[in-house]
């Protein structure tokens, strides 16, 4: 049998760097889905008081702000309950929101993560947080799902990072001194380094709730930080304390830190998906129409709201999979145990219940329909949005200034009070 050709331009060996991507919620779910999440989205959060927040029951939060270098020395924690939590710290350049993302996702032990993910945080498990971090910049998978949602400059921005870094490491070797020219140049090397200091660098961390405690998980740290324990057993007539009232007061301190002068945030929130809810929403509706219906008189046509009648035409074909109203796919683990108990109740109806129950089941379905719409609508205009982002628009560009120029009609635009100019244009009238 003939050995096949091995493909080495499929092979990536070293990799090309991480690019900065936006904190933007539409980015931070098509991340999570290309790196094989699924059944979540992020939103964005506006406020972390609980009117805001608590309604969502959010999965983890990651948080963006603009980072400043601490003067201090950087604090070892050594706590050894830390030990349980899934931790890696950042290596690579402008990795920090991947970073954040897999330190939530692989500590919700509910989440899909997806074949993928478990096969990574199984083999990562027992690392220590250094080798982890080295894991996830080694990943090709994780590289080019993070570089899949830059914009073209900023894959440029992060190749001429690259290349500079390069150059500097190259400069700082210690050379023989050969003349007195060699060592000048001191005052401009000292004003590129106070320069790229004042550049502004944003970073991503984690918030989440693991082993009985909250914990802040900082790429750029030694380890994770316990951030407060969360109650077990709440005190009679005391309802128990969510993991984010927890996290509360840290959020406010962190802001605080990072926020004297500027109020550039950004609170992403990891929470159950809303397609998935709002398309289980409708399925369910489906199937109880036709339970329903199963156990109706062979007249029951006549004894329903006849507006209620009309409704039920449209109001179950599902905007997704062509418009069908068959049965579709369900998501939600428990949507079978929802629907068998849910169809003994129809079992026990009397038939004056059973047309109640049809009509609101149609009320109900007009409902889903318009939230799933809503949330088909919403993917539409993610994916429109990444496209225009991705997009790279600089061959456009370039052609265009050059048949500009080739067309002699880049000069009157750049020199309009030129004698020459002037006369173009009065040649063109």
């Amino acid at each position: 049998m003939e050995e096949p050709e091995p493909q080495n331009d499929t092979v990536d060996l070293v990799g090309e760097p991480f690019a900065v991507i936006e904190s933007d919620p539409a980015v931070f779910t098509s991340l999570a889905r290309r790196l094989g999440i699924r059944g979540v989205e992020f939103v964005e959060l506006y406020s972390i008081d609980a009117f805001a927040v608590d309604h969502l029951s959010p999965l983890g939060l990651v948080f963006c702000f603009l980072w400043k270098r601490d003067s201090n020395k950087p604090h070892e924690f050594d706590d050894p309950s830390a030990s349980r939590v899934w931790f890696a710290n950042q290596l690579s350049d402008d990795a920090c929101a991947s970073q954040a993302l897999l330190n939530i996702a692989l500590n919700c032990p509910n989440l899909r993560i997806g074949d993928g993910l478990a096969m990574f945080k199984h083999e990562t498990e027992h690392m220590s947080p250094v080798m982890k971090g080295l894991a996830i910049s080694n990943s090709p998978s994780i590289r080019s799902a993070h570089r899949a949602l830059a914009r073209p400059s900023d894959l440029r921005g992060a190749l001429n990072s690259a290349a500079t870094a390069t150059l500097e490491a190259a400069k700082k070797k210690p050379k023989p001194p050969t003349s007195k020219r060699g060592t000048t140049n001191k005052k401009p090397a000292k004003e590129t380094k106070k320069e790229s200091e004042e550049q502004e660098v944003y970073h991503f961390i984690g918030y989440v709730p693991a082993h009985g405690k909250v914990w802040e998980l900082d790429g750029l740290k030694s380890g994770p930080l316990e951030v407060g324990e969360l109650e077990e057993d709440p005190h009679p007539g005391h309802s128990a304390k969510s993991w984010m009232d927890v996290a509360r007061p840290a959020l406010r301190m962190k802001m605080q830190k990072y926020g004297q002068g500027n109020i550039r945030f950004c609170l992403l929130a990891l929470v159950e998906g809303a397609f998935e809810k709002a398309n289980d929403a409708l399925e369910f509706l489906k199937r109880e129409k036709v339970s329903i219906e199963r156990r109706l008189p062979a007249e029951w046509e006549a004894l329903v709201d006849m507006n209620r009648l009309e409704q039920s035409q449209y109001a179950f074909i599902s905007p997704i999979c062509g418009g069908s109203i068959a049965a579709g796919t369900t998501y939600a683990s428990d949507f079978g145990a929802r629907r068998m108990e849910r169809d003994m109740e129809i079992m026990r109806m009397q038939p004056q219940e059973l047309v109640e129950a049809w009509e609101r089941c149609v009320q109900d379905a007009v409902r889903a329909k318009v939230a799933l719409e809503d949330e088909v609508s919403k993917g539409y205009r993610a994916n429109t949005e990444h496209i225009k982002r991705t997009h790279d628009y600089e061959p456009f560009i370039k052609e265009f200034i050059s048949c500009l120029q080739t067309e002699g009609l880049l000069d009157p635009l750049l020199n309009p009070n030129d004698p020459k100019s002037k006369k173009r244009k009065k040649d063109d009238k």
